[in-house]
């Protein structure tokens, strides 16, 4: 593990090469809410799937999560905040431009970040995150409760309960997990992500009630196409291997695209 500082942020992050010969394409991964680098990335066998590849991976843990620092404040999570550490990474390892892909809120930074540093990404797969990127402020606010709730017995919401479930077993701290809900609730207009340049991917699992419809998003990106990860929720979809493939091939036809 290693540690960089964005504005006074101290956060953690891995820099894994390839086993084979580097493709000289590297990708930043961004996890989602509750969880950290390694749950979102490394136990579902993602980043070997990638190294295997021959992608150089770079993936850390959000502020709030994981071994970064944690922060008590709305205001520490908006998603600009939270987009802007993505972009000191890739300064601090020296990435001009790199494929990036995040999971539920790792992709909402990840569209954040591609419209403020479009230099910066060459392509981009929003995991778990559909027309909810428009419509729809994240989480429910409710989540941010049941964090702060006095257990996991006292909960009756089912999406409240499976959230609070998570986060207990990654470990996390639950006050900073509040503060993250009820600070990273921006959206995006229809006509800022029809702004994005870059080829996007827009993965789902078809069982997903919590990211919004993947065709409606990426039906306004010019760019932009969807991909269905069949019978799978929010959570099981993460580490599929239908959106592992669909990965693989979508960042394969991005070779041909210049200034990695």
């Amino acid at each position: 593990m290693q540690f960089f500082n964005s504005s006074g942020v101290r956060l953690a992050f891995v820099d894994v090469r390839p086993t084979g010969e580097d493709r000289r394409e590297p990708i930043l991964l961004i996890h989602g809410f509750a969880s950290n680098h390694a749950v979102n990335w490394a136990n579902t066998l993602w980043i070997k799937t990638l190294t295997d590849a021959g992608r150089r991976v770079i993936a850390f843990d959000n502020r709030g999560h994981g071994q970064s620092d944690k922060l008590y404040e709305p205001s520490d999570y908006a998603t600009d905040r939270m987009a802007e550490d993505a972009r000191a990474l890739m300064d601090y390892v020296g990435l001009e431009r790199a494929d990036v892909m995040g999971y539920s809120m790792g992709a909402r930074i990840t569209a954040f970040l591609t419209l403020k540093h479009p230099a910066r990404v060459r392509s981009a797969v929003f995991g778990g995150l559909g027309h909810h990127l428009i419509h729809g402020a994240g989480l429910p606010l409710g989540i941010a409760d049941a964090m702060e709730a006095p257990s996991l017995q006292s909960l009756v919401d089912p999406q409240e309960r499976m959230f609070r479930a998570f986060a207990e077993a990654t470990k996390s701290d639950l006050r900073a997990l509040a503060a993250c809900i009820r600070g990273s609730r921006q959206t995006l207009s229809d006509q800022q992500v029809s702004s994005i340049q870059c080829p996007v991917l827009v993965a789902i699992g078809t069982r997903d009630t919590v990211a919004g419809d993947p065709r409606k998003l990426s039906s306004l990106i010019p760019g932009g196409e969807a991909l269905d990860i069949p019978n799978r929720d929010h959570n099981l979809a993460v580490g599929d291997k239908v959106y592992k493939q669909g990965v693989l091939e979508f960042l394969g036809r991005q070779s041909g695209l210049s200034g990695t």
